[in-house]
Parts: structure tokens; C-alpha cells; sequence
């Protein structure tokens, strides 16, 4: 037997996903498209004829895990005929390296060719790459009741931190008929939660056939016009430069639209943001942030913060933490910036030591979590409607859910329910970051 074999048919599949949200949704398209010509999912990766990694470069941790299972791949395959295809961001930003630094790698497909996959699944050795990114039909996989519908890819702001202007190319918008349709059709299948994404999923444009602009809040109100089994409509990530005052009031208008918005901050200090290349400064990002909160009382939010950036002073760190303060989010996705390959940040002067990172973050993160316990005890009461996910592995007489604030409710049922069940809860008190109530 020579050293990697490959399998006579391909009947079986494994997937490994890294990273963002359009990563999960792209590896849910693949693996419905795999299944529609006979393959399907293997019990574990040691068995499967084909095993896919989609993977990340936001950050080097996430590349790191890659490099490690692919050395677990490569013992794997001595023993069991396989083909194994690195797909995604990390493919595209270390294909040379990839396909010398790891030889038992059989294909290594970029952002635009990862549908490739299944032309080779099929028995199409010979793959032409792709010079653009193509949008799939739908990225539903059967049973889901929450399901992501990408919208855009690609990014044309780049901030001086991040790596996906350069693996994911310019921004391209999905047609409005092809979004439309895929709703429609999630909406026929029972979904009962859809997330509109892209990397700037508000900078949205397309023009039509007639010369018509579609911009993400037509869009939008286009999307509401055909849900109607679907309960919450949400969308992410979007960019403060391009939260329009018509966005605000489709959001407003519409009750489809869930009034939970995840905005990325990064930053609560104007010198920092503007060395980011944000395009605002911190007065422009909480006028928006109060702008909302006036159209919408009962909105909540969600928002990403780095520390840690290079140069950024003590002071301006408790900018971000004052910021923070009048935020008042129930979700935040901390972290201080790690260095990535490529991009201005690398190489600016200031850089700082981990030990410091570290003891910004984590006096972010413990302030935060009291606003979390505030701002959670303050809404743990009325009627709310959420919808189930699964059963508590801590008490199995109740079920856990996820409410339209995105926040997580564990609650005692009076019927028999499934994931994917819209019920009402009376919310009675909050115990971690976990609001406990009753159905009713």
C-alpha cells in the first residue's frame, strides 16, 4: 500500500469548520449539496471518505488548530484511504505553504472555490479555479429552525487589524432574487430565526436588472414582506459607518426585525479608532448608539471591543470601558489584539506587552460582566416569547431557550416541547448570566 491512498468511491463525508458565522453557513450549504448526490455524513472523521476543513484567518489560533489536525490527518491517513480538502480563508491566505508544508493535503480550494468540493467528491480531478465568489442556492440544512442566509462577502474598509479585505476579496452583493428566494423557502420549511450576514452586512448594494439600487433596508423590508412562519429576523455584523437613519426605521417599523443589534465598537477612543481605520470617532458611534435607543426603547445590544492595540495609552483603555458603561450590552465579545500577518498593525509603532493586554482585558471583561447581571436582573420580568433550543443538562426538567434580546432563558415546561418551539415564558429571576422563568 503506498503511503496515502485515496478511496475507490466517495459515500461518506466529515466536516471541520473554524471561525465566523459565513464559515458555519457556507459548510451547511456544502454539506447539503454532498447529501443531494448520495453522500453522507461519516460517524467521525477516522471513517469518512472526504473530510473538509473550512477554515479561519482572523486570528493565528484559529491557524494554528488547523496545522494541528492536519498532522492528525496525515496519520489518519496511512491507515484509511481518504481525501482530504482544506477549504476557506486559510487556504486562500497559505496555499503554496499548505500544499508544501503538508503534501498529504489532496486539494487546497480559496474563498471562491469552496463549491468545488463537490465536483471532486463526484470524481472531477481537474478543478477550474473560480475568479469571483459565487453565492450558493441555500445554506439550510435539514431540521434547522435558526438559519443563517449570507447576504454579501468581502470587505472594502480595511482596518489596519484585520486579514479579511485580504482573504475574502472586494464586497459582493447577493441578488435580491435569490435572497428572496431562500427565505422564502426557509420560511416554507417552519425556520423560526434567519440572520442576514456578511462581513458588512449593511453596506449591502445591489443593482438590479433595471438599473434599480437595492440597499440593505430595502432589503430588509423586502425579507419581512415573505416571512411569515418566521418569528425574528436579525442580521450581522454590521458597521456604524453605514447604520443609515432609514435603517433605524425599518427596524423600528418592522416587528419581524429582532430588536437585538450586535454593532462592533472596537474601540471607545477616537485617536485609537481612527489609527484602526474605523471611518468614526466615538462621538459619531454613540450618537448612533443613542439615535436608536430613542427609536427603539426597548432595543439591546450586542458589540465587539479590543484592547491592546498599538500605542493605545491606560487612559485611552478606560475610554473603551466608559463607552462600555453607556452601551449597557447583554452581549460583548472581548479580546485584545493579536498581531496578524499582513496587516498594517504589525508594524506600527507601540506595540504592547501581553502581560498589559491581559490586565486591560481583564478589567473590561469584569466590569462588563456586572453589566451583564444588571442589565439581565433589570429584564428578568413580564411575558416574553422564546424559542426552545434543547433540554438543560443541569436540571432535566427544564428546557433552555434563546428569547429575542438573544438572551439564554431556562424555564419549567407544562408540555411535552422540541427545539424549535415558540412558547411564553414569564421570566422570574436571573441566575448567572441565565434568566429563569415558567411557561404560561
Amino acid at each position: 500500500m503506498s503511503k496515502y491512498m485515496k478511496p475507490e468511491k466517495v459515500e461518506t463525508y466529515w466536516f471541520e469548520t473554524y471561525g465566523c458565522q459565513m464559515n458555519i453557513a457556507e459548510s451547511n450549504a456544502l454539506k447539503t449539496m454532498l447529501e443531494g448526490v448520495g453522500v453522507q455524513e461519516a460517524n467521525d472523521e477516522e471513517s469518512a471518505d472526504i473530510v473538509i476543513i473550512n477554515t479561519c484567518s482572523v486570528r493565528k489560533s484559529a491557524e494554528n488548530r488547523v496545522w494541528g489536525r492536519l498532522g492528525n490527518y496525515s496519520r489518519i491517513k496511512k491507515e484509511h484511504p481518504m481525501i482530504l480538502i482544506v477549504i476557506g480563508c486559510m487556504a486562500q491566505r497559505l496555499l503554496d505553504e499548505l500544499q508544501t508544508e503538508a503534501p498529504w493535503v489532496d486539494y487546497v480550494l480559496g474563498t471562491n472555490d469552496k463549491q468545488k468540493v463537490v465536483e471532486i467528491a463526484t470524481g472531477h480531478d481537474k478543478i477550474i479555479r473560480d475568479e469571483s465568489y459565487e453565492f450558493l442556492l441555500s445554506y439550510y440544512k435539514e431540521g434547522d429552525y435558526s438559519t443563517f442566509v449570507p447576504i454579501m462577502n468581502g470587505c472594502n474598509n480595511f482596518c489596519t487589524y484585520c486579514i479579511v479585505p485580504y482573504v475574502r476579496g472586494r464586497e459582493v452583493s447577493r441578488s435580491l432574487d435569490s435572497i428572496i428566494e431562500e427565505v422564502k423557502f426557509l420560511d416554507s420549511k417552519k425556520v423560526r430565526e434567519i440572520t442576514l450576514l456578511g462581513q458588512n452586512v449593511n453596506s449591502y448594494n445591489f443593482v438590479d436588472a433595471d438599473n434599480n439600487k437595492i440597499t440593505f433596508p430595502i432589503l430588509l423590508e423586502k425579507v419581512c414582506e415573505v416571512a411569515n412562519n418566521i418569528q425574528w429576523i436579525r442580521f450581522e455584523s454590521p458597521h456604524p459607518k453605514d447604520f443609515s437613519d432609514e435603517l433605524i426605521q425599518v427596524i423600528k417599523k418592522e416587528e419581524k426585525v429582532a430588536k437585538h443589534l450586535h454593532i462592533p465598537l472596537q474601540s471607545g477612543n477616537s485617536r485609537i479608532l481612527k489609527k484602526m481605520n474605523r471611518i468614526y470617532d466615538r462621538e459619531k458611534y454613540l450618537n448612533l448608539i443613542a439615535k436608536i435607543r430613542k427609536e427603539i426603547p426597548n432595543v439591546t445590544f450586542a458589540t465587539d471591543v479590543m484592547v491592546g492595540f498599538p500605542s493605545e495609552t491606560e487612559e485611552e483603555c478606560l475610554d473603551t470601558l466608559s463607552a462600555m458603561e453607556i452601551l449597557r450590552c447583554n452581549e460583548a465579545y472581548m479580546y485584545f489584539w493579536n498581531p496578524r500577518e499582513g496587516t498594517p498593525a504589525t508594524k506600527m509603532d507601540g506595540q504592547i506587552s501581553n502581560e498589559i493586554k491581559h490586565q486591560r482585558l481583564q478589567k473590561i471583561i469584569d466590569r462588563q460582566q456586572e453589566i451583564f447581571s444588571e442589565e439581565k436582573t433589570k429584564y428578568a420580568k413580564g411575558i416574553h416569547t422564546v424559542l426552545v433550543t434543547k433540554k438543560s443538562r443541569n436540571d432535566k426538567e427544564q428546557m433552555l431557550s434563546r428569547d429575542e434580546h438573544n438572551q439564554m432563558v431556562a424555564f419549567n415546561p407544562i408540555c411535552e416541547l422540541k427545539p424549535g418551539d415558540l412558547v411564553k415564558v414569564e421570566y422570574l429571576s436571573v441566575n448567572g448570566n441565565t434568566i429563569v422563568g415558567k411557561q404560561v
